[in-house]
Parts: C-alpha cells; sequence; structure tokens
C-alpha cells in the first residue's frame, strides 16, 4: 500500500510538473513567437528518414500583415465561434457526436443489407476548435485518447486565458499545415499563389480555408470538386465572420 501510495504521489507531482510547463511555455508566447510546433516537429522527423526529401517552408509574419480575407475565411471554415467561446465550444462537440452517431448507424445499417459490400470508413468529425488545434498542434502527439483530448482541453482554456483571441489566431495562422512541408499562411500563399499573405483575394483565402482539414490530399487534388464547392460556400459566409 506504501508503495502505491508512492507511485501515485509520484504520478501527481509529474502530472503538475507537465501543467506548469504548459504553463511557462504559453506565457512566453505571449511575447515570443513560437519557433516550431510538435506536429511540426513529428512531421520533420518523417521527413527525415531514409530515403525522404525535406521540405519545408515556413516564414513567419505579424498578425496585420496576413490578409483580412484569410482571417475570415479560416474562421468561418474552421470555427466560427471562435470571438465568443472560451477555447471549446461545447455545442460543436454535441453536434459532431450526434453527425459521427448517425453515420455509424447508416454504415451499420448499410453493413446489414449488403454484408460482402466494400465499406468506406466512417468520417469522424471532432468539433475542434482552432484553439484547440493550436494546443494540439503546439504540444501534443496525434494519437486519439481520451487522456490525451483532456490535455487538449486543458490546454484550449489555457491558451484562452493567458493569451488573446488575435495572439491565438496570429500563431494558429503562422503554424497550421498547408501542404507537404508547407507551413504557415506566407509559405501557403507563396505556395499556391506567389504572392504574399496580405495580397490574398476572397477566393484564394477561401481556397485555402478549405484546404486546412486534408491539406496533403487537396494539395495533390487541386481540382476536387469538394474544394471547388466548398470554397464558394466559405466565400459566401465571409462577409459576415467577425473577427478579433
Amino acid at each position: 500500500m506504501k508503495a502505491f501510495s508512492r507511485w501515485l504521489g509520484l504520478a501527481l507531482l509529474a502530472f503538475i510538473a507537465l501543467q506548469l510547463y504548459f504553463v511557462l511555455r504559453v506565457a512566453l508566447m505571449v511575447v515570443v513567437d513560437p519557433q516550431s510546433t510538435s506536429f511540426q516537429r513529428s512531421q520533420l522527423w518523417q521527413q527525415l528518414q531514409p530515403e525522404q526529401t525535406v521540405r519545408w517552408r515556413q516564414q513567419w509574419v505579424p498578425y496585420g500583415s496576413i490578409a483580412d480575407t484569410l482571417k475570415r475565411a479560416v474562421v468561418a471554415s474552421e470555427d466560427d465561434g471562435f470571438v465568443s467561446h472560451d477555447g471549446v465550444d461545447w455545442n460543436a462537440i454535441e453536434r459532431a457526436w450526434e453527425r459521427n452517431a448517425r453515420a455509424e448507424e447508416r454504415a451499420a445499417e448499410l453493413a446489414t443489407k449488403r454484408p460482402n459490400a466494400r465499406q468506406k470508413p466512417v468520417r469522424i468529425r471532432g468539433g475542434s476548435t482552432i484553439t484547440q488545434q493550436l494546443a494540439k498542434n503546439l504540444f501534443l502527439s496525434g494519437e486519439r485518447t481520451l487522456v490525451r483530448k483532456g490535455q487538449e482541453f486543458v490546454l484550449a482554456l489555457l491558451l484562452e486565458q493567458m493569451l488573446t483571441k488575435q495572439r491565438i489566431l496570429e500563431i494558429y495562422l503562422n503554424s497550421v499545415e498547408w501542404g507537404d512541408g508547407v507551413f504557415g499562411a506566407q509559405a501557403a500563399a507563396q505556395r499556391y499563389f506567389g504572392k504574399n499573405a496580405a495580397q490574398l483575394s476572397s477566393a484564394e483565402a477561401a481556397r485555402l480555408a478549405v484546404m486546412l482539414p486534408a491539406p496533403k490530399r487537396f494539395e495533390r487534388q487541386p481540382q476536387s470538386a469538394y474544394l471547388n464547392g466548398r470554397t464558394r460556400i466559405i466565400m459566401g459566409r465571409m462577409a459576415r465572420t467577425e473577427l478579433p
């Protein structure tokens, strides 16, 4: 029993130390731009493997040097409640759970009716906010577990408490993946349109925003019907999208 208590105490101390580390890292981001994220480092490690070519584009630009068209497009596409939530959009999570449940039910019904047919995997939607996505990219691994998701919630709330909405969006737009080895708005604008992030038109910004859930796939399929259709939808939403 004493040994168990000792290990439990050590585990608790380790957890507290980890949270303090996160607090210090986020506090530093108030004034210092993060040089890389956990996700970026994992992608670079994959590129450093044998027979892989290292491809890397990233250039930090301040919030004012990113076109408002891109800010509006990303918020409209990824998190339309960004300016009002506290880091976690519980309504969006509930809607995502409902959509996932319906999708799984349809898949089960189809499997019953056509047992020998090849089934497409159910697409799981997470309902994550921009703040949650940033928390995951900055600090966490890509694994999908309840523990990791719980830590993501804590980090999202921490980011919202210590950083302004504008700063959160600035860091997100400068670090998010936009293709194979393409990170941040400036690199994306140059990669796909040959211009700076400050010069993006509404159509260009909407297209980049729609790429975000699967940037590598859309990089390979630039004429995707979904990409073109979704771009038009986001363009229609941008005018009424509020920015921090």
